[in-house]
């Protein structure tokens, strides 16, 4: 924890990933409660990035930013570079926890249980050959969750059945290579942690297919937050407790979000999210808030976990 006393806060927000306009509302949000009690400026992450952080010289960088070159490892290494304080998980582990494929790999090698997969990579002269149909019948079966490695928020995240598979696909061909995973239905779990502490847990009821950018971001996707969560104090302290384990593994700090799947009484891992959203629709801060622990707290205890060499 930071002992040294914060007076200057550079909010880092923005950026040229698909999930700008979420970073600039955490920012906006994080902003709003701090201004109050300290010097606070919302930097993008440009190309005068570095020179701005040594003008404004700030004790702590709060990384607001989503998605790719914010919580993939980039942005870090340059804040490591640079010797300033940030919040949120450190180089290694963000870009663990970004890698859908990687972050899979340590959950199976761990026996954290999240749903079966492999990759796909699409040729040269981007066409999809139809024989990934009998493929996908024959390693998973449909439906089938499509989703690039490296994109948060649901970014281009689809189900697909048999007959939209090569539509949807099309549409993720800009990336090199996919994940293609079998979509496990059941329940939208998702869990809060705080530093060492399960901070508690929020089940999601989409009105949309699924909890999708739209459902995630959007008032009038009309997406349910149910907290309390409706389930056994066994169940709820065996899916906390995966959390904290995942959180773990990767290497991660600050706060996280892992998402679930509760299904038959089982609990699938989809992800761990390293920035978890600010927004006052996001799950960190109403977790929190249930919890006790207002909004400018969560900040601040973010603000104080905040170093470098994370």
């Amino acid at each position: 924890m930071n002992k040294t006393k914060i007076k200057k806060v550079l909010i880092l927000g923005g950026g040229i990933s698909k999930e700008r306009k979420i970073s600039l509302n955490t920012a906006k949000s994080v902003f709003k409660v701090l201004i109050k009690k300290y010097k606070v400026k919302i930097c993008e992450p440009n190309e005068n990035l570095i020179k701005n952080l040594n003008i404004f010289k700030p004790d702590v960088v709060f990384n607001a930013l989503h998605g790719q070159f914010g919580e993939d490892g980039y942005i870090q290494t340059i804040l490591e570079s640079q010797k300033f304080k940030y919040t949120h998980s450190g180089v290694l582990a963000s870009a663990i926890a970004m890698d859908k494929e990687i972050s899979k790999k340590i959950y199976i090698k761990n026996k954290i249980l999240t749903p079966k997969y492999f990759k796909f990579k699409f040729d040269d002269n981007k066409k999809i050959d139809k024989s990934i149909i009998s493929k996908i019948q024959k390693k998973l079966n449909f439906p089938v969750v499509i989703k690039p490695i490296n994109e948060g928020s649901s970014v281009h995240v689809y189900i697909c059945n048999k007959k939209d598979l090569i539509k949807n696909l099309k549409k993720l061909i800009m990336y090199k290579e996919i994940l293609i995973e079998k979509f496990i239905p059941g329940r939208e779990i998702q869990v809060a942690i705080m530093g060492k502490k399960k901070l508690g847990l929020i089940e999601l009821k989409p009105r949309r297919k699924f909890y999708d950018y739209e459902a995630k971001y959007s008032v009038k996707a009309k997406t349910k937050h149910i907290i309390p969560v409706n389930m056994s104090s066994k169940n709820a302290t065996k899916v906390m407790n995966i959390a904290l384990r995942a959180h773990n593994l990767i290497g991660c700090r600050g706060v996280t979000r892992s998402d679930f799947k509760f299904y038959k009484n089982k609990f699938f891992l989809l992800e761990t999210n390293t920035q978890p959203g600010m927004t006052n629709l996001s799950l960190v801060p109403e977790i929190a808030s249930f919890n006790g622990i207002s909004f400018i707290n969560l900040v601040e205890w973010i603000l104080r976990d905040a170093s470098i060499n994370r």
